[in-house]
């Protein structure tokens, strides 16, 4: 048996903690990808796009594995990034006061030539958050570098009442499918680290 070496495709901070969260080794090279939307693109295939785009554009050699994600906010058909500033990061949170919304992430992997990807989709409720409440949050700074303008392994964890489906797909990497799309190549997670046969 041998452990590959195993290449993050991101700089979230969130999903660094997960990987390590499982055991898996990992070095981290961001993937610079121009994250706009394609002409009749839906948010599914989006995100799966995004994702699968981050592995592919590291060039990395056939022996390593590349992990990339993307998760959006998708709430009334639209989705809700990044706030680029404090008045949309309460005008988002606001829009999700006391109803529920669906994160979507996607997530891939490569590995010698090959590229898996699949999208988990995961219903969230917000509890209802008056004006103050949407203020103070907002003020923390927690929502500003977030899809959605929320995380919910933070102070986040406090506004939302309900998750219908993979916790840590709305953290930012669905480890139970990343985990299935690993052994889709043909590698072996043993619970604390990736193999394969040498």
């Amino acid at each position: 048996m041998m452990h590959p070496r195993v290449v993050l495709a991101s700089q979230s901070p969130r999903r660094r903690e997960l990987l390590a969260l499982i055991g898996i080794t990992h070095e981290v090279q961001p993937a610079d990808i121009d994250e706009s939307y394609l002409p009749g693109e839906t948010p599914r295939e989006h995100a799966e796009r995004l994702a699968r785009g981050k592995v592919a554009a590291l060039a990395l050699d056939d022996a390593t594995v590349t992990m990339g994600s993307d998760t959006i906010v998708v709430v009334d058909g639209d989705v809700l990034g990044k706030p680029r500033d404090r008045e949309q990061a309460v005008g988002m949170l606001r829009r999700l006061s006391g109803r529920s919304h669906v994160v979507m992430t996607g997530v891939a992997v490569r590995w010698r030539g090959r590229i898996v990807s699949g999208v988990e989709e995961v219903g969230v409720t917000f509890r209802s958050l008056d004006d103050d409440e949407i203020a103070r949050y907002v003020d923390t700074g927690e929502p500003m570098d977030k899809a959605g303008a929320y995380g919910i392994q933070g102070y986040g964890a406090t506004i939302v009442a309900r998750v219908d489906g993979d916790y840590f797909a709305v953290m930012g990497l669905a480890l139970g499918r990343l985990v299935a799309l690993c052994r889709e190549l043909g590698l072996r997670y043993d619970f604390g680290a990736l193999s394969v046969d040498a």
